[in-house]
């Protein structure tokens, strides 16, 4: 494949992982902090601070998730690069 293309394709997949990312943070964060019968047209000031600190929690758990993979990964292109060069392949 060539490289633009990979890119592109590694673009397209961010940018779907984030819309996904954001649709379950709504639906959850919605569900957990908002009464499936509204009251009032505003959000209540207990709502907005419920809302606030479940859309931080959950970037927050995103981002700890993201940096935990991204390490598992280089540590595992680094144990097959060292097995590669044990067996003498490449």
């Amino acid at each position: 494949m060539d490289p633009l293309r990979a890119q592109q394709l590694a673009a397209e997949l961010e940018v779907d992982m984030m819309a996904d990312m954001y649709n379950r943070m709504t639906q959850a964060c919605h569900r957990k902090c908002v009464p499936p019968h509204y009251k009032d047209a505003e959000l209540s000031k207990g709502e907005s601070v419920c809302l606030d600190r479940c859309v931080a929690k959950y970037l927050e758990v995103h981002e700890r998730m993201g940096k935990k993979l991204t390490e598992l990964s280089l540590q595992d292109e680094e144990l097959l690069k060292r097995m590669q060069q044990g067996t003498g392949t490449t």
